[in-house]
């Protein structure tokens, strides 16, 4: 299964596992599946680590590589059509992380894995937690 993480499960796995749901820990120790982390993930952290708002990102920021290769994670690059999709998604909700990550899910085929309950509005996206 292709699961795209959301920002805080990457935070939860690699600084407070005790955080994650049961399913979320058994998903991202599963070998078979292919985990994908985004530039949004990475951008919503720096920009709320630098507002003060997430300083338990800085190490995270400091040493991305090492969190991709302990999470096994798969870069999923942001192109046109990911933008195109979350900008003009018919979804209420306005968090422009949360869109993008909704439509790179939806594109990739991928289920997001995040405790945010905002996605289940999303029609053809799958949220798992």
């Amino acid at each position: 299964m292709k699961l795209l993480l959301d920002t805080h499960v990457v935070l939860w796995a690699t600084r407070a596992p005790e955080a994650l749901s049961k399913t979320a820990t058994v998903l991202l120790a599963e070998t078979d599946n292919e985990l994908l982390l985004s530039p949004v993930v990475v951008w919503e952290m720096a920009i709320k680590h630098q507002l003060g708002k997430l300083p338990e990102a800085q190490p995270l920021l400091a040493d991305l590589a090492t969190v991709r290769r302990d999470l096994r994670t798969a870069p999923l690059p942001i192109n046109d059509e990911h933008a195109l999709l979350a900008g003009t998604m018919n979804w209420a909700h306005k968090d422009p992380f949360d869109r993008m990550l909704a439509a790179q899910a939806m594109l990739a085929g991928a289920v997001i894995l995040s405790v945010d309950t905002a996605f289940d509005d999303v029609p053809g996206l799958s949220r798992m937690w």
